[in-house]
This record gives C-alpha cells, sequence and structure tokens, in this order.
C-alpha cells in the first residue's frame, strides 16, 4: 500500500491535530517552550469553530461585582450534575483569571467598562455566594468572543514560529504497543500523504455535532479525533452526554438566540397551538432550554410537528413590530432570511432542537494525558497521546456545561497540555524508528473509501445516521427509542460497505474527505446510542422518560465505550473524581458538597 501513494516523513517533538482554541493555544504554548511542533489542521486556522463562539469567556475576575473562584467551582460542579471531576474542575476555575488577562495581553479585544477592564456579562448558571446572586463573571468582546481569541493565538503562533501544515486531513493514529507514536495525514492541496512522527500527539480536534440532522456547529465538526481514537482500540467517555439548544434554523443548524422569545417570539405546532403553556404555564416560551427542547421533542413525536415532514416547529416575531425587529434582533432576521429563506416580518421561522456541544470525548486527565482502562479515577496514561477542547472528556463539564466555560476550558487545557509536554519532552530529542507497517491501517482506509464503488451515495448514509441520531437520542429519550435508535445504527453501519465514491484523484477531493469524516461521525454515533441505552438513569443533558431520576447509588461514574470494526459497543466504567486538587474547595457550604 505504501508505494501505491507518495509518502512525505516528517519528525517533531509535538504534532498538534485541531487549530480551533484549544489547539492554537497548545500550539503557542510549545512554541513558546521551545518544542518542534507541527499544527495540523483540515481548515484555515481562523476557520475553526472557534470562531463562532459568541457570548464570553468565564473567570471569576470580579470587575463587575464580588465573584470568588469557588463559587465558580461551584457552579461548575452543579451544572455538571455532580458527574464533573472536581480535581478538573478546581484547575480550571482557579487558573481562569490569569488565563483571560493572557489572552487580554496576547491581544484579544475585550470589551471595556468605563473604568477600562474587561467587561463582564451574567450567563447562565452563573452565581455568587454558591447559588446566592447572579455573578457577572463572562469576559466577553462584544458578541464575538470566540473570533477575537482565535485571531489573537494564531497570531501570536506565527509570532513564535510554529509551523502549520493547513488543509491537511488526519486519517488515523500511528500505534505501536498500545503507545501513539504518530499521525497519518493527507494533503489536500497536491494529494501527498505525510507520516508525522513525534513523542506527543495531541487531539484537539473539537467535536462530532455533524452526527445529528439539527447542529450548530459547523459542518466541519466531525469529531475526526474520537474516530481515530475508537479506531486505534482506545475508549470514549460519557459519550451519552449531549447538548442541545431548542431553537437552531431547521436544516441549518443556526441559532436562534431565545433571546427572540425575550422580546415576545412564540412557539406553535401544526395546529397552530402555543403549546409551551401546556408544559410550563408560569414560564411558556421562556421556560429554560432543556424543558423547552424536550417539549419541542414531544410535539414532534406525537405528530404535531410542521413541515412535509412534520419534523420541526414554527417560531413566530412577525407580529412584533417591524421597527423592534430592526433594532434588537436584525442579526436573527438576517440568519432566518439567508438560512431558511424566511421574511420574518410575514412568516414564521422553522426551528429544530438542535445539537449544540458534547460532554463527551476522549478521557483525559487535566494536564491533557489521554487514558484507557479502569485503574480507578486517574485512569492509566496512553504514552503519546494528549487530548483537549471539545474533542476530550477531562472531565470539567460532566453532564451539562454551563455557558461560557467552553472558551476557558480550551485555553487552560490547551496550556496546561503545552506545560505537560515541556516537562515530558526535551527539544530534539532523538526517536526510535516507525514500525514498519505503522501507517497501513490509515492508508487501508484511505483506499478502501476511495476505492469504494457501491450503491450508496455519502450523504444518503449521512442523513440516514443523522435522522436517526436526531430521533433517537436528542433531547428526551427512552429504552425504546434507544433500543431502536441501537438497531436503526446497526442497520446503517452494515451499509458502509455499500459507499459510493464516485472521485477518485487525491487533490481536492471533497467527495473523498466527506466519505472519512461520514466514518468518523459514525463511530461516534454508535458509541453515543449505546451509551445512551446503557445508562439508566436521568443526569444533566441525558433525560430517560423511562428513568427520570437521577441515581447516584448506581449511576455516579463515567461511561467508557469501546467500538469493535464490526460495530459492537464494548461499555465500562470509570469513577467519578469527587476529590479536589486541595483543600480550599472544602470552603464550599454544605448543600454544595453534598449530591
Amino acid at each position: 500500500m505504501v508505494q501505491a501513494y507518495e509518502i512525505v516523513d516528517h519528525t517533531h517533538d509535538v504534532i498538534v491535530v485541531g487549530a480551533g482554541g484549544a489547539g492554537l493555544r497548545a500550539t503557542l504554548g510549545l512554541a513558546e517552550a521551545g518544542l518542534k511542533t507541527a499544527c495540523i489542521t483540515k481548515v484555515f486556522p481562523t476557520r475553526s469553530h472557534t470562531v463562532a463562539a459568541q457570548g464570553g469567556i468565564s473567570a471569576a475576575l470580579g470587575n463587575m461585582g464580588a465573584d470568588d473562584w469557588r463559587w465558580h467551582a461551584y457552579d461548575t460542579v452543579k451544572g455538571a450534575d455532580w458527574l464533573g471531576d472536581q480535581d478538573a474542575i478546581e484547575y480550571m476555575v482557579k487558573e481562569a483569571p490569569a488565563a483571560v488577562v493572557e489572552l487580554d495581553h496576547y491581544g484579544v479585544p475585550f470589551s471595556r467598562t468605563e473604568a477600562g477592564k474587561i467587561y463582564q456579562r451574567p450567563f447562565g448558571g452563573m452565581t455568587t455566594k454558591f447559588g446566592e446572586g447572579i455573578a457577572q463573571r463572562t469576559c466577553a468582546a462584544a458578541d464575538r468572543t470566540g473570533h477575537a481569541i482565535l485571531h489573537a493565538l494564531y497570531q501570536q503562533s506565527l509570532r513564535h514560529r510554529a509551523e502549520f501544515f493547513i488543509e491537511y486531513f488526519a486519517i488515523d493514529l500511528m500505534m505501536e504497543d498500545d503507545a501513539c507514536r504518530g499521525v497519518v495525514a493527507w494533503n489536500l492541496d497536491d494529494g501527498t500523504i505525510h507520516r508525522f512522527r513525534a513523542k506527543m500527539v495531541i487531539l484537539a480536534t473539537g467535536g462530532y455535532g455533524r452526527a445529528y440532522f439539527s447542529c450548530t456547529g459547523a459542518h466541519t465538526c466531525t469529531g475526526d479525533g474520537g474516530g481515530m481514537v475508537l479506531r486505534a482500540g482506545l475508549p470514549l467517555q460519557d459519550m451519552e452526554f449531549v447538548q442541545f439548544h431548542p431553537t437552531g434554523i431547521y436544516g441549518a443548524g443556526c441559532l436562534i438566540t431565545e433571546g427572540v422569545r425575550g422580546e415576545g417570539g412564540y412557539l406553535t405546532n401544526s395546529e397552530g397551538e402555543r403549546f409551551m403553556e401546556r408544559y410550563a404555564p408560569s414560564a411558556k416560551d421562556l421556560a429554560s432550554r432543556d424543558v423547552v427542547s424536550r417539549a419541542m421533542t414531544v410535539e414532534i413525536r406525537e405528530g404535531r410537528g410542521v413541515g412535509a415532514r412534520q419534523d420541526h416547529i414554527h417560531l413566530h416575531i412577525e407580529h412584533l413590530d417591524p421597527e423592534l425587529i430592526q433594532q434588537r434582533l436584525p442579526g436573527i432576521a438576517e440568519s432566518a432570511r439567508i438560512f431558511a429563506g424566511v421574511d420574518v416580518s410575514k412568516e414564521p421561522i422553522p426551528v429544530l432542537p438542535t445539537c449544540h456541544y458534547n460532554m463527551g470525548g476522549v478521557p483525559a486527565r487535566y494536564t491533557g494525558e489521554a487514558v484507557t482502562n479502569t485503574n480507578g479515577a486517574k485512569g492509566v496514561a496512553v504514552p503519546g497521546l494528549m487530548a483537549i477542547g471539545e474533542a476530550a472528556c477531562v472531565s470539567v463539564h460532566g453532564a451539562n456545561r454551563l455557558g461560557s466555560n467552553s472558551l476557558l476550558d480550551l485555553v487552560v487545557f490547551g496550556r496546561a497540555a503545552a506545560l505537560r509536554c515541556a516537562e515530558l519532552i526535551q527539544p530534539g530529542e532523538t526517536h526510535m524508528p516507525l514500525p514498519p507497517h505503522a501507517d497501513e491501517p490509515g492508508l487501508d482506509r484511505l483506499d478502501r473509501l476511495r476505492h469504494a464503488d457501491g450503491a450508496t451515495p455519502t450523504a444518503m448514509l449521512r442523513e440516514e445516521m443523522q435522522r436517526t441520531m436526531q430521533e433517537h437520542a436528542a433531547v428526551f429519550r427512552s429504552g425504546e427509542t434507544l433500543d431502536q435508535g441501537v438497531d436503526k445504527l446497526g442497520r446503517a453501519w452494515a451499509r458502509r460497505g455499500d459507499l459510493k465514491v464516485s472521485d477518485r484523484s487525491l487533490i481536492w477531493n471533497s467527495d473523498l474527505v466527506e466519505a472519512l469524516e461520514l466514518d468518523n461521525l459514525m463511530y461516534q454515533a454508535v458509541v453515543t446510542m449505546a451509551s445512551a441505552a446503557n445508562r439508566e438513569e436521568s443526569r444533566g443533558a441525558h433525560a430517560r422518560e423511562d428513568f427520570p431520576e437521577r441515581d447516584d447509588e448506581n449511576w455516579m461514574k463515567h461511561s467508557l465505550s469501546w467500538c469493535d470494526p464490526d460495530g459492537k459497543v464494548r461499555i465500562d466504567y470509570r469513577p467519578v473524581q469527587l476529590q479536589p486538587m486541595t483543600n480550599e474547595i472544602q470552603s464550599f457550604p454544605p448543600k454544595a458538597r453534598v449530591y
């Protein structure tokens, strides 16, 4: 197989796969430490999905009122529904103020108070005094915080002469004796295959939201790192926990903020009924995200959805004054026009509960090191492999992430991984030779999909998978629907061998790229569905109709899931790390320590 492709070899101290917020923060830290670093990314770095983050990054700076990292820790532990690892949470929130100030010094143009301090806004779930007040903790650069952070980190990485391999598609890890030795990647520009050998590979490949039909993530959010990890025989953790936002534009996933409903917008079903009055008589359309998402899902499942497929809901703002829409909701009007072809002053916006964030991912310590097996809460480190950002499960978000903790996760743990690499690796250390056939699994996979000549187009199988995930593993779950989902995904998995790829070239072959991405998505879809069917409780974003209560006695544990080449899933468990890093967190009041 090696002879069939033009192979280019590279040797680095560290390889970072992905150039979003986590990948760029790690790349910058590694370059600052003097380690020879390569950052491989399938899109230009400033096109990575971190650029779409709007609200802000959380840190207990106290610029807009009293704040304390312990209050931030309490909110994060509670928001995680007690499934978060408390040593990692303590590390993240204690490092948060310094991380934000560091970003400020790197050139992130944060919004300012009149006194010149970084502006902070309130955000859902962020409180003071262990839940007694509302915290203004989220540091914002207008509503383009992710954009600002991503550009600043890329500029700083270039300043420190980090090496980028842009528009290279990472195909698979190169493994030897359960240790990671590097990555095989495909250069989309000239069709060459590249073997990157390194002492450490850091996966920063983001989430796999595109496994769902409706997703707020970019089309590039295909969880390529998770697919590579599963194919390497390693597990993913807590994949059943997927966060949804109630109002994504149907078919596109572009987010419609709940501020629309705050201005007087409302939802209706196919009968024109404002159904939220039945589910939340007091709050109605302004109920919390999970309540609204589940209500919409019930309406659709019971046959009251709108459209030809009866698979979405209408959001109305056409009754509002056009001047008010132009003044307060101009971006929403523009998004609806572009992505749904709707004039919001005359017709409703088609919306659907939309996959927003993946709490699950590659199990990792707060130092970034990927782990496997079930050797206590610390696990067993996988030599040569790290994971950070949404690709990882550290687990600071547990069963449900708090808003504005995601950008913090990226920069804190991207920096932590770089610091750990600097401890473990001497710049320019001698490398052992690669095993003779280390790249064969990846090249075999590439070749198989490149020459796939079945009867099923990639887009057809992808939609089948996405609709199955949307229907059976979304905001409202039951044993019956999850078992149906497992069965449907099993049939979809069997059809992978019947894929049709029409383009056999190696230069800018988007047909082949989509087939490779679908392969990664299907691995993660299968373990998500199986993990959700297996967890018989409701916790955080995982809501079971047949097990509506949280069950700490039986389910206070992380799920680990492996996927065999035949699509069969094996599940095991790791304990939650309830022991914090220090005794400082013991200053929590009793209500905060009892889960």
